[in-house]
């Protein structure tokens, strides 16, 4: 898979450990965060993030500042993207399951690195169930272009 990553300054050591163990299992990442620990503006890098994951050339995105809450609220400002904030495994399941997200959230303060490949392995061995899901993204997705 391909994969774009974002973060801000207080998630760079966590995304270099997210790159690692998604390049260790083969995946493509493409790093539009910070390498910088100085204070910069997360709505930047998820921007860039969403914007892709938006454009379908990457298969999702992951997007990590200090609690992912400021992350995911940019993000989902993007048309099309659903970015989700997931503090543990099982809402990472249920917001692909359930959501299709497109895009995994998550806190450089909230989770440790070994919580957040477990959120990441759930999130991506989750899968769209669509059915009675698909409608309700289909009435999000119409909100958002009644909305421009």
């Amino acid at each position: 898979m391909k994969i774009a990553i974002g973060n801000d300054h207080a998630a760079v050591e966590m995304k270099y450990a997210m790159i690692k163990y998604l390049e260790n299992h083969g995946h493509e990442v493409i790093n539009y965060g910070t390498d910088k620990s100085e204070r910069c503006d997360y709505p930047e890098f998820a921007l860039k993030v969403a914007k892709d994951v938006a454009a379908n050339t990457v298969d999702f995105g992951v997007l990590i500042c200090g609690t992912g809450i400021g992350m995911s609220i940019a993000a989902n400002k993007v048309n099309g993207i659903r970015a989700a904030v997931c503090s543990e495994p099982v809402s990472a399941r249920f917001a692909k399951e359930h959501n299709n997200a497109n895009i995994i959230c998550f806190g450089a303060r909230i989770v440790g690195e070994q919580m957040a490949i477990d959120i990441l392995d759930s999130y991506m061995n989750a899968e769209f169930l669509e059915g009675r899901h698909q409608n309700r993204i289909d009435i999000i997705s119409k909100s958002e272009r009644s909305a421009l």
